[in-house]
């Protein structure tokens, strides 16, 4: 089975007045499809710039990083937005949903993106949003849904463009236990319909329950 993602010595730098700053530093690893995976590390352990290099969101500076086969870094502006577009799916802990549209409307966000005709749009968003089971929601506006519900609306949105990879940067980190235990049971059954999962979370109970953890100390993996 191919490797959906593969690492080869990768660094990132930041050019800076005061000197250069080394995020990542010589990091290797692959990815097949149909893992799960946990990001773990101290706060500056460059788990975020991890995270924006895996979602084609910044190049390397150094070293060699493959999405589905394509080198990343000879890709355009226009080609990694397109990559985004249709192939990887983002949840944050801090949900970014518009707060002037709908549920449903937030979760047809980017099939839009993608030139998805409208009908086909509001079909497969409001059939996401009863795949998470807020279809009862559907007409609400973020600020009438509880931090669980925002989360679910969220992944509904993440994975209506049927992404290749899901993102997931700390997705229960604003959630109380009970909210966060049904955002990882979606983010579990995804996973077992042979989607690629790869999570961020600072939360040892969580990593405990992960079957492959990537762990990062000042820049560098440490232990995978």
């Amino acid at each position: 089975m191919s490797n959906l993602i593969e690492l080869n010595h990768v660094e990132k730098r930041y050019f800076r007045k005061g000197g250069d700053v080394t995020a990542l530093a010589d990091v290797s690893f692959a990815v097949k499809p149909g893992e799960m995976v946990g990001i773990v590390g101290h706060s500056g352990s460059g788990k975020s710039t991890l995270t924006r290099l895996l979602g084609c969101l910044s190049s390397p500076t150094g070293g060699q990083y493959r999405f589905c086969g394509r080198d990343v870094a000879t890709l355009s502006p226009n080609e990694r937005a397109a990559l985004r577009a249709r192939k990887i799916g983002f949840v944050f802990q801090d949900f970014r949903l518009l707060p002037t549209l709908t549920a449903l409307e937030n979760v047809e966000l980017p099939l839009t993106f993608c030139g998805v005709p409208s009908a086909t749009r509001r079909r497969r968003a409001y059939q996401m949003l009863c795949a998470v089971g807020l279809e009862h929601r559907a007409a609400h506006r973020p600020f009438e849904l509880s931090g669980g519900q925002q989360q679910r609306v969220a992944m509904a949105r993440a994975l209506v463009a049927r992404p290749k990879l899901l993102l997931a940067d700390e997705p229960t980190g604003n959630l109380d236990a009970r909210a966060g235990e049904d955002v990882m049971n979606l983010l579990t059954r995804w996973n077992a319909r042979g989607n690629t999962v790869i999570l961020v979370t600072h939360d040892s109970r969580i990593a405990a329950a992960l079957p492959r953890i990537l762990h990062l100390h000042d820049g560098k993996l440490v232990l995978d």
